[in-house]
């Protein structure tokens, strides 16, 4: 589900980016562990305006950054701010729960994907989870920062934004889900009693079983 103006608004804002940029991303990189290994691949689902795919670049160390956005006008802001890294990033306007139409991938093709706030839109957010694993390396990490069926049912988020109305997650039921395909979590926690979810997990490599 694609976001309504308000919430394009207030995701590229000034205050959520300085939110992601010297909260988030710190806590997402101290739970995975820290930046991808050298020459890593990520996928990004949901690239937005491109904000997140630079800091997958410069913060995670990503080598080559696969993203994705349902959103043709996001993904046009992004080609634009990432205009300098043309033979480091592939942006699609595409669905994150078809990673092989969007770039063609095959299984355990990236070291790390990224969710920042975008499966909470997603109508099949199971679907999405799958598919992450499905396209993640043995060892490969899922990097998240979610938004809870607990936020979603405030007045203000309500009244406001645009979310899918069935089968929306606290962060227990996403972390429950994880297990299902294979992610072993390594770390999370919540802020503002349950609204939002920041965690890591690890694909299993179950050949070395």
């Amino acid at each position: 589900m694609l976001m309504n103006r308000i919430e394009k608004a207030a995701v590229n804002s000034p205050a959520r980016r300085a939110l992601q940029r010297f909260y988030e991303v710190p806590a997402l990189l101290r739970l995975a562990g820290g930046p991808l290994p050298e020459g890593g691949r990520a996928v990004e689902i949901g690239c937005g305006s491109g904000y997140g795919t630079r800091m997958i670049l410069d913060r995670f160390q990503a080598a080559q950054v696969d993203a994705l956005d349902l959103d043709p006008d996001m993904v046009a802001k992004a080609q634009h701010r990432l205009a300098d890294r043309p033979d480091r990033v592939r942006l699609q306007v595409a669905d994150a729960t078809d990673l092989k139409a969007a770039f063609d991938a095959a299984d355990a093709t990236y070291d790390a994907a990224f969710d920042f706030a975008i499966i909470h839109h997603i109508p099949d957010w199971r679907a999405s989870v799958a598919e992450i694993a499905r396209v993640l390396k043995p060892g490969g990490m899922f990097i998240f920062d979610e938004v809870t069926a607990h936020a979603l049912a405030r007045p203000t988020y309500r009244r406001l934004f645009d979310h899918p109305e069935h089968d929306r997650f606290t962060a227990q039921d996403f972390l429950a889900e994880l297990p299902h395909h294979g992610l072993a979590v390594t770390g999370a926690f919540t802020r503002i009693q349950g609204d939002y979810l920041l965690g890591a997990a690890r694909k299993l490599d179950f050949g070395s079983e």
